[in-house]
Parts: C-alpha cells; structure tokens; sequence
C-alpha cells in the first residue's frame, strides 16, 4: 500500500488533540536525543571544542531557517519585542524547554532556562558542563537578524560563565541602540 502525505495529514488529523500534542513533544525530543547523541560522538572522537565548532555552525544554520519558516507559518507582520518572543517560544529549542521563564515588556524580552535537561543529563552521565554560550549565542544572533536585524541578543548567563543555582541560562532580547 503507497502511502503519502495527505494520508499522513487525516491520519493525525483523526488523533485526539492531547495525543496529537504528545507525539508532537516526542519530536522534539527526538530531534534533541539525536542532537545530543551527534554531539557526544564527535566529542568523544575529536574533544569538545570540535564538536562545539561543529554544533555552532549548525545552530547558526538552524537560528536562521527556524525564524523564517516560523514567522511565515505563524503569519508574523509586527517586528515588534511581542511578536519575536512569540516566534521564539515556538521553536524547537524554546519548546523543549520545559523549565523556562519568559518576560516581554514593550522593550525587551527575556528567555530563561532555569533547569536545564541537557545540562542536567550531562552530569547525571558524569560529563562536565558543556560551555554552550558559544553555540547559543551564535543560534539566538542568527535567529533575530533573520526576524528583524533591528534587534539584538544579549547574553545575561549562560555556561561557562558564573550563574546562580536556580537559572542555567538567561538571553535579552531588545531593539538595537535601545537601554
């Protein structure tokens, strides 16, 4: 039996909305496993920093892609502080966070991670805390120059540096040349 893609569509179509939604997280947390997965191989073979330089590129690649894709899809017009946080909590990395924080003011926008899984699963399997500022940073700057170059990210906490014990990453979101 052939099988397409609008047989795919009535059969989702057809799964309860809670169920339609939890196979909608399992993907995400798929996407993320093999994320992570990738990552531990290429550091295992090569170090971190190889597979920090690998997955950069990648999530800047990936920062740029999701902004477009999810402003057309989301139908986004404003460029506004509003409109980017909104865009930002549907991507697949905001989606798989499931311990965050997010604040929007006329002004600014703040996303923050206070447990983070793939920290966390890091040193439950005895690795050291990844320093992904870099990998973040480098994701979230692609990301906003694809919503508006007007804006900018800031980095508030994220690894290496020093953070509190109850956030793991904290980003600012603003127009540019704006306190």
């Amino acid at each position: 039996m052939k099988n397409t893609s609008n047989q795919d569509r009535h059969m989702l179509e057809a799964m309860p909305k809670e169920k339609l939604l939890d196979l909608f997280f399992l993907h995400i947390r798929n996407l993320w496993r093999i994320d992570g997965l990738y990552f531990l191989g290429i550091e295992k073979k090569f170090g971190t920093e190889a597979a920090a330089e690998i997955d950069t590129n990648c999530w800047k690649l990936m920062g740029k892609l999701e902004a477009s894709d999810l402003k057309a899809l989301l139908k986004i017009k404003q460029n506004n502080i509003s409109s980017l946080m909104y865009v930002l909590r549907n991507t697949s990395w905001a989606l798989d966070h499931r311990n965050k924080e997010v604040e929007v003011s006329e002004n600014k926008g703040v996303f923050r991670v206070v447990k983070c899984h793939t920290q966390l699963t890091r040193i439950r399997k005895g690795l050291e805390v990844f320093p992904c500022k870099n990998v973040r940073f480098t994701y979230l700057k692609a990301f906003v120059e694809e919503f508006n170059p007007n804006f900018e990210v800031k980095c508030r906490i994220c690894p290496p540096g020093a953070r509190p014990p109850d956030v793991w990453c904290e980003w600012e979101f603003k127009m540019k040349n704006t306190k």
